[in-house]
């Protein structure tokens, strides 16, 4: 199923370890980039949840923030630590008589000591596995949104394609008027100058000209490539650049296309599968 790169989503979980919530957004990208962004909680967990995300993406600049909030303190989630206590005193008292000082410290001010209160060892395996559960839940509602714009893609895609086969016929059709309307230009010519043709040099000269105008070659090879386009957007399987490479090819047919035309109606549709080719690159980048 055809993926575009450009995509977001957002997922959030609660439980007794505090609120969880997922951000994953992307744009086009020449090959996957995933930038994570995790809370300190989390850093254990960040090979993790990087394979987990090489795993379902192959292309795009991808940005992945997690975000935690604790659950609020309690008052049995406070610690003191005793002994860092009785050695600021200590070295409080001692300090004190060599400076002759008889202040002492308040209870608010030893408190707010660095290391002082600290809080107890907390088990992080739950919020772990919860992350990981978000991440799956985000990843997945992000890959539903990516299939959902690369469905509309490939359906502006064959709309290209199917105007691309109109200027296809345009062009078989006006090439038969265009040998008819070069043997009528000649004899035209050579009425005006008041000569005949030498026997068999007419004909020899309109099929000098015919050849130099023979696009058969160019639009059945532009034929074969839109027989190429549907088959890769049928593909179940990253086909960006697969589609990038066969644009250059529909390029390549069309700039010759329009090198031997002859007459303004050919230019004019050289010049339109000009334009739906470029539209159709346009969306092919935003293709995974």
């Amino acid at each position: 199923m055809v993926q575009s790169m450009t995509a977001f989503a957002r997922s959030e979980l609660h439980g007794e370890w505090g609120t969880l919530s997922c951000e994953l957004r992307s744009v086009n990208h020449r090959y996957l980039d995933i930038s994570l962004r995790l809370p300190e909680e989390l850093r254990a967990a960040e090979s993790a949840m990087r394979e987990r995300l090489q795993a379902g993406l192959s292309r795009g600049k991808v940005e992945c923030a997690l975000r935690y909030q604790a659950p609020a303190a309690t008052s049995a989630g406070v610690e003191v630590d005793h002994a860092t206590v009785r050695a600021l005193l200590a070295a409080s008292a001692e300090v004190e008589t060599l400076m002759g000082a008889a202040s002492q410290y308040t209870a608010l001010e030893v408190l707010r000591w660095p290391g002082v209160v600290r809080e107890p060892k907390r088990d992080l395996a739950p919020l772990h596995t919860a992350a990981q559960t978000l991440v799956n839940d985000a990843l997945d509602a992000f890959i539903a949104t990516r299939q959902a714009e690369g469905t509309r893609l490939a359906e502006l895609i064959r709309q290209r394609a199917a105007a691309i086969t109109q200027q296809l016929a345009r062009v078989r059709s006006r090439r038969k008027a265009l040998v008819g309307g070069l043997l009528d230009k000649y004899r035209a010519r050579l009425a005006d100058l008041g000569v005949e043709a030498e026997p068999g040099r007419l004909e020899q000269e309109l099929a000098i000209a015919a050849q130099r105008l023979d696009v058969d070659e160019e639009l059945d090879r532009l034929d074969s490539h839109l027989t190429e386009l549907h088959a890769v957007l049928d593909r179940d399987e990253p086909i960006g650049r697969r589609l990038d490479f066969l644009m250059q090819e529909f390029n390549r047919e069309a700039n010759t296309l329009g090198s031997k035309s002859a007459d303004i109606e050919t230019t004019q549709a050289a010049v339109e599968l000009k334009v739906l080719i470029e539209q159709m690159r346009e969306q092919i980048q935003n293709i995974e």
